[in-house]
């Protein structure tokens, strides 16, 4: 029998390496990181092109523009400049997953077993609820938004939206939403942390909801599709990282602590 007095062996006890084999490793990744976005690109650029996938960024605005009316472009480099910043902003998306692979290659080794348990799915999990908040806001919040925009303009006005302009609201609008999706993750972090205990979330909904409305006025355009697009998902979100948390901090316990809660 072993002596319980005894100190567990240190897991990582021996995995220490130079600090310079950690910066190697370090620029490796890095490389193979970029190397992945570079090959995403080039396949992009080649299918479907730059132009196309503007094209298909600005399908929402023009759907409800009136017939004939096109974007337009106040600069002389925008025709390039916007279409490549599209084609590097969804290089990096589809690079994402060898991207984060490539991170969590670099942090893993140094890490116990139970901080794994919690690191790994985190970030799956932030990175699935990020594309999906994106997603969202591209199939459902873009055509309402600009139907219910459309609406309200007078008969006298043509709107011709400029390019550049419309990259820079789609690129907040992906922002807001992504990051507003993210709301299980905060929650289920300060839980595990401690920092906050499941009863004082669940006591704090009403705030949150008024919060969360806040900040839906705060970041998205001044009508009322838009806010109670973002709002009420924040809403629901916090509900399932309350449930979620419940789940995290169960199954993602340091070994003392599953002791401690096995001894009460």
């Amino acid at each position: 029998m072993s002596d319980p007095s005894q100190k567990p062996e240190d897991e990582l006890a021996g995995t220490e390496q130079p600090f310079v084999s950690h910066l190697m490793e370090l620029r490796d990744r890095l490389v193979r990181a970029l190397a992945a976005v570079g090959v995403a690109a080039a396949i992009l650029a080649l299918f479907p092109g730059p132009a196309e996938l503007y094209d298909l960024l600005a399908a929402p605005l023009v759907a409800n523009l009136p017939a004939g009316t096109t974007l337009i472009a106040t600069s002389v480099i925008s025709p390039f400049m916007v279409p490549l910043k599209i084609l590097l902003m969804a290089a990096f998306l589809l690079a994402l997953p060898v991207v984060l692979y490539q991170m969590w290659a670099f942090i893993a080794p140094g890490l116990y077993a139970h901080e794994k348990r919690l690191v790994m799915p985190l970030v799956v999990s932030s990175t699935l609820l990020f594309f999906i908040g994106v997603a969202f806001c591209y199939f459902f919040v873009f055509g309402q938004v600009f139907k219910f925009i459309q609406s309200f303009a007078p008969k006298s006005i043509t709107a011709a939206p400029d390019i550049e302009a419309y990259l820079g609201f789609v690129l907040n609008m992906f922002l807001a939403f992504g990051l507003a999706f993210e709301v299980p993750i905060a929650v289920v972090v300060l839980a595990r942390l401690g920092i906050v205990t499941i009863e004082k979330l669940k006591d704090f909904r009403g705030y949150f909801v008024v919060l969360a409305f806040v900040i839906a006025a705060i970041v998205t355009p001044p009508d009322v599709v838009s806010q109670l697009a973002l709002a009420i998902p924040m809403c629901l979100l916090y509900e399932l990282g309350i449930w979620a948390a419940k789940l995290f901090i169960k199954h993602t316990q340091a070994p003392k602590e599953d002791e401690a809660a096995a001894s009460s």
